[in-house]
């Protein structure tokens, strides 16, 4: 054999070797939020996503292209609304889903079932749950996705934007021990209230303010009357207005009873963008700062 067609098969052994190892790279595997494996060849090109919170965390890592369908509230940025719905939550229809063929759908614990995920996947869809409820968790979900977009850097970057933007805040505030009152769902439809082990009780503490139900843990429903007994500084409300009737600020202010209370006699009750502090995902750095702008007046 010539030492010419020794060279050539040997450029060939190595262009081969070489291209099993870049196929090799391009493998992702990803454990989800309930710590079930995700093994992709390559980083996710098609992206179904259900939860609003998962959805603004794809498009902050520059992956909005990727989104071929997304769940009934997933509303920002306002880019993605050309991209088609598909139900989500109890309603969901899996077949509607199968049709976008997605290599993944993102969905939340809170949202979905069991027997949805077991649908998907039976179909050949790859399923990332997540469920985070704090700051902690919201990082965890962000490096999820950023993992199955082959995004890993960029998702490093939103967290540490967050994490500075957290710090800030906490070294600008005072613990006056003033407290405040988050109502997370308003009196008509039963108030809820964050607890603590949540995001909302976690912005409290950094802007120097007890959670005036920290001693109920996760999401809860309340009455007026220990609402009242607790007389909190601060409300923030987070439910929203669609230009008719009273604001919810002024819909809180004029509840039979609650006009003795610190917050409303000394005018502190702040609407909060409920979207953005009510979502998991990048914006709640943006909940943070507007909480702080509430409180200090900056």
């Amino acid at each position: 054999m010539s030492k010419k067609l020794i060279a050539l098969l040997l450029a060939l052994v190595l262009a081969v070797s070489m291209t099993a190892a870049l196929a090799e790279d391009a493998t992702v595997t990803v454990s989800d939020m309930y710590g079930r494996e995700i093994t992709l060849t390559e980083p996710a090109t098609r992206i179904v996503a259900l939860t609003a919170s998962d959805c603004e965390i794809l498009c902050a890592l520059g992956c909005e292209e990727a989104l071929v369908g997304r769940g009934t509230y997933c509303d920002y940025p306002a880019s993605i609304l050309e991209v088609p719905v598909v139900e989500s939550g109890a309603e969901t229809n899996v077949e509607q889903i199968i049709a976008l063929a997605p290599q993944v759908v993102l969905m939340a614990d809170m949202a979905q079932n069991p027997e949805q995920v077991e649908a998907l996947e039976a179909a050949g869809i790859h399923v990332a749950v997540s469920n985070a409820a704090d700051i902690a968790g919201t990082y965890t979900a962000i490096r999820m996705i950023g993992q199955l977009m082959g995004k890993d850097a960029e998702a490093e970057t939103i967290v540490a934007d967050m994490q500075a933007a957290f710090d800030d805040i906490a070294a600008k505030s005072e613990n006056s021990g003033k407290t405040v009152y988050f109502e997370v769902s308003p009196l008509e439809w039963g108030l809820w209230t964050a607890g603590a082990n949540t995001f909302m009780d976690e912005l409290a503490t950094m802007c120097g303010l007890q959670n005036a139900f920290a001693d109920l843990d996760g999401w809860a429903a309340i009455s007026e009357e220990q609402v009242l007994a607790r007389d909190p500084d601060y409300i923030v409300t987070i439910a929203m207005h669609y230009g008719e009737g009273p604001t919810p600020v002024e819909e809180i202010k004029g509840r039979a009873g609650w006009e003795g209370l610190k917050a409303i006699a000394n005018d502190a009750l702040y609407n909060a963008d409920s979207n953005a502090v009510s979502r998991p995902g990048p914006r709640l750095k943006d909940a943070a700062i507007e909480l702080f702008s509430f409180v200090y007046g900056e």
